[in-house]
């Protein structure tokens, strides 16, 4: 069991993780996790636990986690609006097959609202990417 173990634990958290090293070698043969560092990976800030310094292997394992966590981030934030899309559909056919009149009542303003800003939002940055085009052409 020890040896599928990583040699690092990232435990998550909201803009990053706190850094574990794992270590599995010792007397008891329990494993021990070792703080070493907290990474955020919105700033790329790596601060190391106390007055530890991280060593090359250290850095470049923290460094391998962020840059594969921020893509995963990313992956999940498309994903996310798939799914939006998707709850947007059944959302119009609720309100086309069974929503009462007291139900629409009280959802329309919100989602109108909710609706037109993203419209205005969406059309403004697709004619930004358009310009943008055309002044490269």
């Amino acid at each position: 069991m020890a040896g599928d173990l990583p040699d690092y634990y990232f435990r998550i958290r909201e803009n990053g993780a706190v850094v574990f090293r794992v270590d599995t070698e010792n007397r008891q043969r329990r494993i021990d996790m070792e703080e070493i560092a907290t990474v955020n990976v919105r700033n790329g800030n790596i601060k190391p636990h106390g007055d530890r310094n991280l060593t090359m292997a250290d850095a470049a394992a923290i460094r391998d986690w962020m840059a594969a966590r921020v893509e995963q981030l990313a992956r999940r934030d498309i994903d996310d609006i798939f799914r939006a899309v998707d709850h947007m559909n059944l959302t119009t056919q609720w309100v086309q097959s069974k929503a009462t009149d007291a139900q629409l009542e009280e959802v329309t303003d919100t989602l109108l609202l909710a609706m037109h800003d993203l419209r205005s939002v969406l059309v403004r940055r697709k004619a930004e990417r358009l310009m943008k085009d055309e002044a490269a052409e």
